[in-house]
């Protein structure tokens, strides 16, 4: 059941209740005018009731109830916030019952179950949207604008390093689940990229590293990447759970330099330093509640029958390249990719421009976690 124009709210059932969704997710509803957290979805009873008492929650669902959560007639969508090998599975069940979905990334863990999400979509003519909140936030889309403009010239170099102390037990270290270095945080250094450059990878290679201890068991320490453009751009980045928090991207031109610092991030201030001739000049954007924008932006998609732009062919798109990348893990060797269509053309697909900043004030309160923790006491 679709909301119509005269609801102008979108109501939402959050599909998971882990640490990023308490965090930040739940709290986020508050500062979405246009949506309405109506239900809640998870295994933990305790979750549930605690939750739904602080959330004023009528509607609590276990995961074997999802069906009757999603043909209630009280969700217009669903916002998945589940491990990532469950996204097609729940996001397919959703459309299949025309529920629009709100899918956080990666999309799913290989291009196959990203294909069945688009189709699934498409065949129920509901929205599906990737939870690229970057794709609405100031700092990195005034990086976009800062690139496409040519203020440093000719964009050539992407470097980036997202590194943290993922603790031993987290989900991220699970490889059932879809954990990993590359889906967890290489992520959004290969969407910065490809946003930045404002074009697909045609090559990539990788190595990954392992010192040997036993959180590391499942999944790698580390990954280093290079990724080649068509237009002779390189980007190359290392992402890694067992350093210090660092969250930044650098991108160079023929005539200077943009860097970003806690570029990634979802709380806090971001800055950006800029060198053009050899000057520099900094700039600092507040703090945003990013959630807020995801569910605005993707709430006024439904309401208006606007195709998100961080499309399922977004998701797609990265998915393919991190798998690529594991292969060439695998084979030591480059991998060459097919970003094309049926037609050899390029994969047809907005990109994020400064039209979609979306920004709204943070959430005053940290809610106290239930059975849930975050990937690093440094979060």
């Amino acid at each position: 059941m679709t909301a119509t124009n005269d609801q102008r709210k979108i109501r939402y059932a959050v599909v998971g209740l882990g640490w990023f969704a308490q965090e930040a997710a739940l709290p986020s509803f508050a500062n979405a005018e246009n949506s309405e957290l109506v239900a809640l979805v998870s295994d933990d009873p305790t979750k549930s009731e605690e939750l739904s008492k602080k959330y004023g929650i009528k509607h609590t669902y276990s995961y074997d109830e999802y069906e009757d959560c999603l043909t209630s007639g009280e969700v217009d969508a669903v916002y998945i916030a589940l491990p990532n090998h469950l996204h097609c599975d729940y996001s397919v069940r959703a459309a299949n019952q025309a529920i629009h979905v709100l899918c956080e990334k990666p999309m799913a863990t290989t291009e196959q179950e990203c294909e069945a999400m688009i189709k699934a979509a498409n065949d129920n003519n509901v929205k599906l949207m990737i939870a690229y909140r970057l794709h609405l936030e100031e700092a990195n889309l005034q990086a976009v604008e800062i690139v496409r403009s040519k203020q440093i010239g000719e964009p050539r170099i992407f470097n980036s390093v997202f590194t943290q102390q993922v603790e031993e037990g987290n989900i991220r270290l699970r490889d059932v689940t879809g954990g990993g270095t590359l889906y967890d945080t290489g992520i959004y250094c290969i969407n910065a990229a490809r946003y930045l450059l404002q074009d697909e990878p045609i090559q990539v290679f990788a190595v990954a590293a392992n010192k040997g201890e036993e959180r590391f068991s499942e999944v790698e320490e580390m990954t280093s990447v290079i990724l080649r453009f068509p237009n002779e751009q390189l980007a190359t980045f290392t992402c890694s759970f067992g350093g210090a928090n660092v969250s930044t991207y650098q991108i160079v031109g023929t005539q200077g330099d943009l860097r970003v610092e806690s570029a990634y991030a979802w709380q806090g201030e971001l800055k950006h330093y800029l060198t053009i001739n050899g000057e520099t000049q900094e700039r600092t954007f507040e703090d945003h509640d990013q959630l807020a924008a995801e569910f605005i932006y993707f709430s006024d998609c439904i309401l208006q029958d606007k195709n998100p732009e961080p499309s399922g062919t977004e998701g797609l798109i990265d998915v393919s390249i991190i798998q690529a990348l594991y292969q060439s893990i695998e084979t030591g060797q480059p991998v060459q990719l097919q970003t094309r269509d049926a037609c050899g053309g390029k994969l047809r697909h907005q990109r994020p421009t400064s039209a979609q900043t979306i920004e709204r004030p943070p959430a005053k309160d940290e809610p106290d976690l239930i059975h849930a923790a975050a990937p690093s006491n440094e979060s």
